[in-house]
Order: C-alpha cells, then structure tokens, then sequence
C-alpha cells in the first residue's frame, strides 16, 4: 500500500524520531580527523573524517573548546541528532579526547596505584629543598620557552644562582630513558644543590615520558632534592607525585629556589635602610645635643663671668675703701715723725718736727705741746 504523501516537517520529524528511538545510536563514541572548526559564544561546530566519509558535530561544552584543534584524531562520545527545522543531521559531542588518551589514562592510573603501594610517594622519604642554592640543574630541551623562563626569573630574582642544563628529550621514543639517565648522573654531581625536571604543557600522550616507571624510580633514588615543573598548573604526571616537591611551571620552580635569597637580599636592603635612617638621626640627635650642650656651656659660661665680674666689682669697691688716700680723701690726714706714724698724742716728740699728709700733700709742723683730750 503505498504511503500518503508527507509534509517537509512530517518527513523530518520521522526520521529524528527513528534516531531518538535507536539506542544503540546514543552515546557512542567515534573516532576522527578534526577539520572545517568554527565557533560561537555558546558552540562549537566542526566535522569529523577518515579516509572516506566525514560528518557534522556540534559541542556546547566550553571545557572541551580548547582540545580541538586542526588536523587532530580525537575521538567523540556523544549521540546523532536529526535537526528538524533544518532537516540536518549533526553529531552532539559530550566529551572529546586525543586518540589513544583514554588508554593512556589508564596505563597512568595503574602505574600510579602501583608506586604508591611501594612507597614512593611517602612524604616521610621526601627531602628537603636547600635554603641555600647556588646551583640549580635543570633537565629540559636546551630549546624552547622553559630553560628561557627559568632563566628569566633567577636572573631577576638572584644573578649569583648558576644554571646547569642538562638537555634530554621531552617527549618521544627514549626520552624516559635521557630523562632517567639525566636524573642519576646529576645526582653523582656534588656542585649540583637542587634539580628541577621541566618543560612545557602538553597532553597526556606529549607528557607521557614522566610518567614511566623508569623515570618515577630514578628520581626516587636520586640523592639530590628534586622539584618537578612538568607542564601546566593543571597536568599531573607521575614524577609529580614521587619528586621531593611539585611546582606548577617551571617558572614557578625557579621562584621557589630563589624565595629565600631574594628574601635575605630584601632583608639587608630593609636592614640597610633602617640603619642608616637610624644612624642619621643618631647623628642627629648627637648635633642636637651637642649644639644644646654649647649652648648651655656659653650660657653657663656667661653666668659665671658676670658672676666674677660682680665679684670683681665689690673686690674693687672694697680696695678703694682700703686705699689710705681714699680715707684722707675723706678729710682725714696721716700724722708722721721720724718716718714713723704717730696714732697718739703721748708719742709725740716735741723736740721734733711732724709730717702732716693730706690726700693732695703734705705739711710740716712744729710741736709746742701735748694736751691730753
């Protein structure tokens, strides 16, 4: 019996309905080239191929918006959904990672579980990171932006901090083993304080060298401290977890290693300050008191000169009251004979002449007698 005729909308909203209905169809995963990305504040769009076929895939997932990039094999969970308006058909994804993520996840869990059972992760066998660095060794790609930044901060922070790089793979086939192989000769090397394992971000696949067991077990058994810087703020690797302490980058490593001088060097400069504000008002206060001190001197001085001179004074009226010729001024006159004061009547020779001094001269008499008075 043949079908009556459809609607454009009938036509469409059967054919979504047989893809809501099929459950086999919900929630599968399907693996991929990236190409044809565009994107909206809310999605974004971008197909899928292989060799042969590609087809549409919508996400409103923003965490996911900077995992796909061009040209990347990913591979998709999701459900197709048959857009009836349109009548298109696209693939809404949920969840995206890089082909061969998922097992590598789970390659990184085993791994971790196993060392922890061992004990390499125990905080009671981490050691402590040096107060007093002076050579920091950094393995790392002698190219690139780390050994840059990690330069860049200890340079900044404190330029006597020497940088020793030992360069290795960061990724790729045998880099666990120049890693490794880095961390034991390193370790044998006296001048060496601290070493820090970095490099950049990346996925789970680019930093699949730190997770290895070959790696976790040389550092565990290195006899320097070890900091791991590897990746972003936001990757874990298993060096991570047995290095003696973890950064976030490896800029933040060189931080860390130069907190303390940077610190002290701040310390002295505070020291420094204080004592020469403190030493120019020492000084300042020593001026105030002895300028207070000269002041008080002079004063003082000039009490006791004025104290002498008064004393002086009165010494001086006392001598002119003393002078003999201050007293005949007085109309008093000194009686001589014979070169000899006479103070008495009865002493009086009258067989001889007397010498009568007054203050402007003197007069010589004659006795005729001597009457008592």
């Amino acid at each position: 019996m043949p079908l009556s005729t459809l609607t454009v909308t009938q036509y469409n909203t059967y054919i979504k309905q047989i893809f809501d209905a099929e459950e086999l169809l919900h929630n599968i995963k399907i693996v991929g080239e990236v190409f044809g990305i565009s994107k909206t504040r809310n999605a974004i769009y971008f197909s899928l191929k292989d060799e042969t076929s590609a087809i549409s895939c919508v996400s409103f997932i923003s965490e996911l918006f900077d995992i796909l990039e061009e040209g990347n094999k990913i591979t998709v969970t999701g459900s197709p959904n048959y857009y009836v308006k349109g009548g298109r058909l696209s693939f809404v994804v949920n969840k995206a990672e890089k082909f061969g993520q998922g097992e590598l996840y789970m390659q990184f869990l085993l791994m971790k579980d196993k060392l922890e059972k061992e004990g390499l992760f125990d905080s009671n066998k981490k050691k402590q990171i040096p107060k007093n660095v002076k050579t920091i060794g950094v393995i790392t790609s002698k190219d690139g932006a780390v050994i840059h930044d990690i330069y860049s901060v200890c340079s900044r922070r404190d330029p006597s901090v020497n940088i020793a790089i030992y360069p290795t793979k960061v990724q790729g086939k045998n880099a666990d083993e120049e890693i490794a192989k880095a961390i034991e000769d390193l370790s044998n090397f006296d001048k060496i304080d601290v070493i820090v394992v970095a490099r950049g971000g990346g996925s789970m696949e680019d930093l699949s060298a730190y997770n290895t067991e070959r790696v976790a077990r040389a550092t565990f058994a290195c006899e320097k401290p070890i900091i791991s810087a590897v990746g972003h703020e936001t990757d874990f690797t298993i060096i991570d977890f047995v290095s003696d302490l973890r950064a976030p980058t490896p800029s933040a490593a060189a931080e860390i290693l130069t907190e303390e001088t940077s610190k002290r060097k701040l310390q002295f400069e505070n020291a420094l300050y204080s004592f020469k504000n403190n030493s120019e008002r020492v000084v300042f206060d020593l001026i105030s008191k002895l300028q207070s001190s000269k002041e008080n001197f002079i004063k003082d001085l000039d009490m006791l000169l004025r104290d002498r001179e008064y004393e002086l004074g009165l010494l001086d009226k006392t001598l002119e009251g003393l002078d003999p010729k201050a007293i005949l001024k007085r109309g008093f006159a000194k009686v001589e004979q014979n070169g000899k004061v006479v103070d008495k009547a009865k002493d009086i020779v009258l067989s001889s002449k007397l010498d009568i001094l007054f203050y402007d001269g003197k007069v010589i008499a004659k006795p005729e007698e001597v009457k008592d008075v």
